[in-house]
C-alpha cells in the first residue's frame, strides 16, 4: 500500500483503518516537518528566555507550582512517563495500537505541541517497522489525556517495557535495535506531549466504527432473509411509504431490505394469504436500523473531528503565546461512542426479536423452533437462548460511561470522561451484536433450506445461502451448533456476508 502522507489536509477515520490489519505506512509532508520544526525552536527560545511553561519547568497537575531546574527538564520528562506507566490488563490489539501511533503523529504535525522532529520520525519509524509498543487496555479515565496507557508507549520509545516485534513479545530496546533505531532520550515537554492527548480513546473510536459499519451493512442483508424466511410481507418497505418519514437512514435501511427481496418466489408465494400485519420486529426494521445507521454517522463526524484536532496541554502558538487548554479531554468521544453503543445494542435487541419470531413459528407459518421432527427435535431452540443472553448483557453494557466521573489527581482533574471504557464497552457490544446476527443468519438460511425448497429465494438472498451452503452449516437434523455459529460469525468479520450480497445488489448507506 501506497504510504499514507500527513499534511494540512484533514483525514478519515477510513484513512487511518487499514492499520488495524496492517502494517504501517506512513510519512510527513515536507511542510509538516518545517510546522513540527517551528514549534519546538518557539520552545526552546522561550526556555532561554526563562518563561515558566506548564509541564516543562513546572510540576504536574497538582504540582504545578512547583519549579523545575533547567538541570533537570529533561529528567523531569523521562520521571513522568516512568511514573505514569501504571496501566493493568489485557494489552490493547495490535491494530488499534497502531491506530494509536499514528494518531499521536497527527496531533504533533499540527504545531502546536513544541516537540523535536526527531521524537515524531521516531514514533513514524516505530509505526513503520512494525514495532508495536504493548499498551494494557486498563488505567485511563479519558481525561488529562490517556495518561497511563500513552505512558507504555512512551516507554516503549526510550527502550523501557516490552513491545510485540515480528509476532513476539520482546525489549523495546532490542526491538528498536534489531530494527536500527536506538532509544531517544526525551526533551523538554515531550514526556507531557506523548501522554497528553486523546489517542486511546480515539483509536478506540476507529476500532468500534471500523467494525460497526460492516454489523450495519450487514444487518439489513440478515433481516432481509429473516423476512423472505419467516414468509413475511415485502410491501412494509415500499420506499413510497417510506417516504414520508424524513429519517435518511430509515428510507435507505427500507429501500436495502426491498431490493433484496426483489424477486424472491418464496415472498410472492404467500403474497394472497390473510395475515394483516407482521410484528415490528419485521415492519419495524427500518426504523431501527436506520436511526442506528444515522447514530453511526454522527459518531463518525465526532471521530473525524478528534483525528483533525490538537489534544496536547500546553499549546504554543506560532507567535510564541503559551496557551494552557484542557483539549486532552475526551468528552467528545465519550458521548459519541455511548451513543453508538445504544444504536449497536438496538440492532442486537431488533436480531434477537426476530430470532423470537421464527423460533416461535411465525404465527404458524413455520415449526417451532425450525424443527423437522419437532419434540424429538430441538431444532435452534437454545440457539436462540444464547442470542437471548447476549442482547440482555448489552443492555448493561450500553448504560453511558460518559455520565459516570471520579476526581483524581489530588482534585486537580475533578470531572472526567471515561471514554476508554466508552470504547471498550462499545468494542464488546458490538461483538456481541455480531454473534447474534450470526446466530440469526443461521437460523434464517437454515429455516429456507428446510421448508422452502419449493420456490428460490431472490438472486441477493440466493448469494447469501449459498455463502452459508459453502460454509457447511446447513443442516436438516439437530447438531451441534457452536461450531456452525463461530463459522457464521467468521463470515461477518471477513465481510463476506456484505462482499457476496453486494456484488448482486449494491447495498447503501448514509
Amino acid at each position: 500500500m501506497e504510504a499514507l502522507t500527513i499534511s494540512d489536509k484533514s483525514i478519515s477515520w477510513n484513512d487511518l483503518s487499514y492499520l488495524i490489519s496492517s502494517p504501517g505506512s506512513l510519512r510527513i509532508s515536507p511542510q509538516t516537518k518545517k510546522s513540527i520544526k517551528t514549534s519546538n525552536d518557539i520552545l526552546r527560545a522561550l526556555l532561554k528566555e526563562g518563561k515558566l511553561i506548564y509541564g516543562v519547568n513546572t510540576g504536574f497537575g497538582k504540582l504545578s507550582s512547583v519549579s523545575i531546574n533547567q538541570s533537570d527538564i529533561n529528567q523531569l520528562q523521562l520521571n513522568l512517563v516512568r511514573s505514569h506507566a501504571a496501566g493493568l490488563g489485557k494489552p490493547f490489539s495490535v491494530g488499534i495500537v497502531r491506530v494509536i501511533m499514528a494518531l499521536k503523529i497527527l496531533t504533533w504535525s499540527k504545531g502546536y505541541s513544541g516537540v523535536r522532529p526527531k521524537l515524531v520520525n521516531q514514533l513514524i519509524n516505530m509505526l513503520n517497522k512494525d514495532i508495536i509498543p504493548l499498551i494494557p487496555s486498563l488505567g485511563s479515565v479519558g481525561a488529562s489525556g490517556d495518561l497511563a496507557p500513552l505512558s507504555h508507549l512512551a516507554c516503549a520509545m526510550i527502550g523501557e517495557n516490552d513491545v510485540l516485534y515480528n509476532g513476539k513479545a520482546v525489549s523495546s530496546k532490542k526491538a528498536l535495535h534489531a530494527a536500527k533505531l536506538e532509544p531517544i532520550e526525551l526533551a523538554a515537554k515531550e514526556g507531557l506531549s506523548l501522554i497528553n492527548g486523546t489517542q486511546v480513546s480515539t483509536a478506540l473510536g476507529i476500532q468500534a466504527l471500523f467494525e460497526a459499519q460492516n454489523l450495519l451493512y450487514s444487518a439489513d442483508i440478515i433481516s432481509a432473509l429473516s423476512v423472505e424466511s419467516s414468509l413475511s410481507t415485502r410491501q412494509v418497505f415500499d420506499p413510497s411509504i417510506h417516504k414520508l418519514k424524513k429519517h435518511k437512514g430509515q428510507n435507505l435501511s427500507a429501500k436495502n431490505i426491498y431490493n433484496l427481496l426483489s424477486g424472491s418466489e418464496i415472498i410472492n408465494s404467500h403474497k394472497d394469504c390473510d395475515k394483516v400485519q407482521d410484528p415490528y420486529c419485521m415492519r419495524c426494521i427500518p426504523h431501527i436500523h436506520g436511526t442506528s445507521w444515522e447514530v453511526f454517522s454522527n459518531t463518525e463526524k465526532t471521530i473525524n473531528n478528534e483525528i483533525n484536532s490538537t489534544s496536547d496541554n500546553p499549546l504554543i502558538f506560532p507567535n510564541g503565546d503559551i496557551r494552557n487548554s484542557g483539549h486532552f479531554h475526551a468528552e467528545p468521544v465519550a458521548q459519541a461512542l455511548d451513543s453508538l453503543s445504544i444504536a449497536i445494542s438496538e440492532i442486537g435487541a431488533i436480531s434477537e426479536r426476530r430470532i423470537h419470531y421464527i423460533m416461535k413459528g411465525a404465527d404458524g407459518s413455520l415449526p417451532m423452533f425450525g424443527a423437522i421432527n419437532s419434540g424429538i427435535e430441538s431444532g435452534y431452540m437454545i440457539a436462540h437462548v444464547t442470542a437471548a443472553s447476549l442482547a440482555s448483557e448489552n443492555k448493561t453494557l450500553a448504560h453511558p460511561s460518559s455520565i459516570d466521573s471520579i476526581t483524581t489527581s489530588g482534585g486537580q482533574e475533578d470531572i472526567v470522561s471515561m471514554a476508554p471504557w466508552a470504547g471498550r464497552s462499545c468494542l464488546k457490544i458490538i461483538e456481541n451484536v455480531r454473534r447474534i446476527l450470526a446466530i440469526e443468519l443461521l437460523i434464517s438460511g437454515n429455516i429456507n433450506y428446510r421448508f422452502h425448497q419449493k420456490f428460490s429465494s431472490s438472486k441477493s438472498l440466493k448469494a447469501l445461502v449459498f455463502l452459508l451452503k459453502q460454509a457447511q452449516v446447513l443442516s436438516k437434523k439437530d447438531r451441534v451448533l457452536a461450531k456452525d455459529i463461530e463459522k457464521v460469525e467468521g463470515l461477518l468479520l471477513k465481510n463476506k456476508v456484505f462482499s457476496a450480497v453486494n456484488k448482486i445488489n449494491k447495498v447503501s448507506r448514509i
